[in-house]
């Protein structure tokens, strides 16, 4: 089966859709758990300074 160029087309915009769902999603666990893994490593750094 041959496939016309609005199927390859489509298939390009349901990667980019995929692409842009997992950057979104990065985006807000990086929001969410962001500011828990800053002090986490600002615990370890001052444990190391001491």
């Amino acid at each position: 089966m041959s496939r016309s160029p609005n199927e390859h087309g489509q298939g390009l915009v349901e990667y980019v859709l995929i692409l842009v769902l997992v950057a979104v999603v990065v985006i807000v666990i990086l929001a969410l758990l962001g500011p828990a893994i800053g002090d986490l490593f600002t615990s370890m750094m001052e444990s190391l300074n001491e």
